[in-house]
């Protein structure tokens, strides 16, 4: 089932889009004073920076994309490593290894999020940033990972894609790092199919994420001339037609999570005190998306047991998500033939990936259930949830399945 966005396709996306393909002007540049050019994207941005206070905001591609493009405009490279959760969504650490850096796994704790002890543990020599995942609508401890990058000189990089909108403590998630990525895919909060979006108070970066992003040209593509091109870079573009789209679910942002709070705090309140339930610890309940309930069970036996009883999976058996079930990261799968940046002559590192090499995770992920609050996805461990548009009848009789799962298992 796609993201909640999804629910909340409607007429604004309909005319934002038929703006743009009646005018024929696909291309994020135009010239303003041309009627063909609706500037969609340009306009994106800008409101983007308005309502999430941040000076700069990049539309590109995917959230994969934004992810490459930030962690190059942050300067990570060969011989770098990058602290990363085991579990997480495979492009947080696939993007480290496509700017020739090397992710290096850390635990997430009871918040499913990173594990501050855990991450300065980690910390080399080698090391240049923390990526900060706020996974599935929770986001981390951000003070005291803050605290250790600050304490190490490293850099911060916030991974937004499955907590878009969320904020810790009043301020929106992916704009207290020194960089921070979003998603837009059909299974995110607001989507597009695709798209992505990278932000920064950092003019320097700013100006290295446009480059990358675009050819190498300056932002606005000002200063195009040849000789003018700051970097080599690639081409990760949003187009008119996505940043139409997009445009128009991000003006309903708030409604969609305000939404979502209100039915996941709904069926939370009616399964609380259940025996052999705790809840995930939630870092700042006001700024929590509120797209998943995530739930411990005492052992792995009886997460199984109530799993099977709801026709869905631990979290455990997410194959896009754990690091274990990520075979092409347990065995080095890289496209270039020598193997970088695990075997590179200049950078030679020792790293080793493998199952059970972060036993916390394990245990947390094999004795959890994710329910859904409008994104029902196996893959995410979450094949049992509420819609986004249920009753409250139906809340009672989904909240009543689960009680009867738990209590016949344990």
């Amino acid at each position: 089932m796609p993201g909640p966005g999804f629910e909340w396709i409607g007429k604004e996306e309909e005319a934002e889009v038929l703006e743009v393909l009646r005018a024929h002007w696909l291309f994020r540049y135009g010239d303003v004073k041309d009627p063909h050019y609706k500037h969609k994207v340009v306009t994106l941005e800008e409101e983007f920076c308005k309502k999430f206070g941040v000076k700069h905001a990049l539309a590109v591609t995917s959230g994969t994309s934004a992810l490459i493009v930030a962690l190059n405009a942050a300067g990570v490279g060969p011989g770098d490593e990058v602290i990363v959760p085991g579990y997480t969504f495979i492009a947080s650490m696939s993007s480290v290894i496509m700017a020739r850096a090397v992710p290096i796994l850390a635990e997430v704790d009871e918040s499913m999020t990173l594990d501050p002890k855990d991450v300065e543990q980690k910390i080399t020599p080698r090391t240049k940033a923390i990526m900060a995942v706020h996974m599935i609508g929770n986001p981390c401890d951000l003070e005291k990972l803050q605290a250790i990058a600050d304490k190490h000189n490293l850099l911060l990089i916030e991974d937004t894609a499955q907590a878009f909108g969320g904020s810790y403590r009043g301020k929106r998630l992916g704009t207290l790092g020194d960089v921070g990525t979003y998603s837009f895919n059909i299974y995110k909060t607001i989507n597009a199919g695709d798209g992505g979006m990278v932000a920064t108070d950092d003019d320097e970066m700013y100006y290295r994420a446009f480059g990358y992003h675009d050819q190498g040209h300056f932002p606005m593509r000002t200063g195009v001339e040849i000789g003018n091109r700051s970097i080599i870079g690639q081409n990760f573009r949003m187009n008119e037609l996505t940043g139409a789209f997009v445009l128009a679910q991000f003006r309903k942002t708030d409604q969609i999570l305000n939404h979502l709070r209100e039915i996941k705090a709904k069926f939370k309140q009616q399964i609380q005190g259940l025996k052999g339930v705790e809840f995930r610890r939630i870092n700042d309940p006001d700024g929590e998306c509120g797209t998943l309930v995530t739930v411990f069970l005492p052992d792995k036996q009886t997460a199984d047991a109530v799993a099977a009883k709801l026709n869905t999976v631990t979290v455990s058996h997410s194959g896009w998500h754990v690091y274990s079930n990520m075979e092409q990261i347990l065995g080095k799968k890289t496209l270039d033939q020598r193997g970088c940046p695990f075997y590179c002559d200049s950078f030679p590192t020792e790293v080793e990936y493998k199952k059970g090499m972060l036993p916390q995770t394990d245990d947390l992920l094999a004795r959890a259930i994710n329910i859904s609050v409008g994104v029902i996805d196996k893959g995410l461990g979450s094949a049992f949830g509420i819609h986004p548009h249920i009753s409250d009848a139906e809340i009672d009789q989904k909240a009543e399945q689960f009680r009867k799962a738990v209590q016949e298992s344990i």
